[in-house]
């Protein structure tokens, strides 16, 4: 909640930070992800995911263009991997170098830009997914106007040896407090926001996740850099049919019991239809908050599903997402 109303501090340094030199970087990238990177203007950061050739997703991460290098941040959990599937598809021209001397925090809320601008009121100039190099506490940092939270808000990797001394003086601001890691799961399911691991796995395809507007318009069936992604024939004939057994949703509870990732959903006829992948009570929201994975039609807004928890079954409404809508500054 104090995320919500003022600004959170979060530590998110267990995620994977890599730098890709060379004026084939790009391509590269978009090699393995179906997303526009070669055409990303430098200052801009862009979600993307890895696809496999099954067309599941097997990891999503954040590209930056910093003009002379891309900035790439991975999953923690799948870190290892995903450095080890880039590098076995570099060309001799791209270098990878792993960040292991840089933290990285993300200061988030709505007051997020006012106290950031404190420290250099560049910051202010930034609109949604803009990227900079620029100096924080006399030291410089690369940031990303951009969160995990669904507010406005910033991420920020900074040297290792004075992240500290950084997060301190951030904290001396009335409106910052640290946030925890279970806090930003509710915020980010609040807004929509997948969990890799949990509502993405490799055995899910983009158009099962309902993540269409991550599949850029130029490596769709009808663009001028079509498919040339691991999954792609599989990928771009579901979008063109739309033919898919199940699509995710995003679930309200009708009672104050939170319905956790694992539960079974049943339809009206005590049926099994689909299972929950997260699920929490939203703070924000003030009901029980879910998505999950359920039959393609009953994918519907205001669907009425009920999900079993120890033993009783719970009505859940199909409702669309994000449950708290997304403040990101647009300028």
């Amino acid at each position: 909640m104090h995320c919500r109303d003022a600004a959170g501090l979060f530590d998110v340094s267990h995620m994977g930070q890599l730098r890709l030199h060379g004026a084939n970087a790009a391509k590269a990238i978009e090699a393995l992800v179906p997303v526009d990177i070669i055409d990303l203007p430098a200052g801009k950061q862009r979600y993307a995911f890895f696809t496999n050739e099954e067309g599941g997703i097997s990891d999503d991460l954040m590209v930056t263009n910093f003009g002379d290098h891309l900035f790439v941040v991975v999953n923690a959990a799948c870190k290892d991997q995903d450095i080890a599937h880039i590098q076995a598809n570099l060309p001799e021209d791209v270098t990878m170098e792993l960040i292991d001397d840089r933290a990285l925090l993300a200061l988030q809320g709505p007051k997020a830009a006012e106290v950031l601008a404190r420290l250099n009121p560049a910051v202010s100039d930034m609109v949604f997914m803009d990227a900079t190099k620029l100096e924080l506490c006399g030291v410089e940092c690369y940031v990303s106007r951009s969160g995990y939270t669904g507010e406005d808000g910033y991420e920020i990797s900074v040297p290792a040896d004075t992240a500290d001394a950084f997060a301190r003086e951030l904290l001396a601001y009335a409106e910052v407090e640290w946030i925890g890691l279970g806090a930003r799961d509710s915020l980010r399911l609040e807004c929509g926001l997948c969990l890799y691991g949990h509502d993405l796995d490799p055995t899910t395809t983009p158009v099962e996740a309902s993540l269409l507007w991550g599949i850029s318009k130029c490596r769709r069936a009808d663009g001028e850099r079509a498919g040339g992604f691991p999954g792609a024939d599989l990928i771009l004939e579901q979008i063109k049919t739309k033919d898919v057994a199940r699509k995710r949703v995003g679930l309200l509870g009708h009672s104050k019991a939170p319905v956790r990732e694992g539960s079974k959903l049943f339809d009206a006829n005590d049926k099994e239809v689909g299972i929950v992948t997260s699920g929490t009570f939203g703070p924000s929201k003030g009901m029980p908050v879910a998505m999950a994975y359920v039959q393609t039609a009953l994918a519907v807004i205001g669907t009425e599903l009920f999900a079993e928890v120890r033993g009783k079954k719970l009505p859940m409404t199909v409702e669309k997402m994000p449950f708290v809508p997304q403040r990101y500054y647009r300028g």
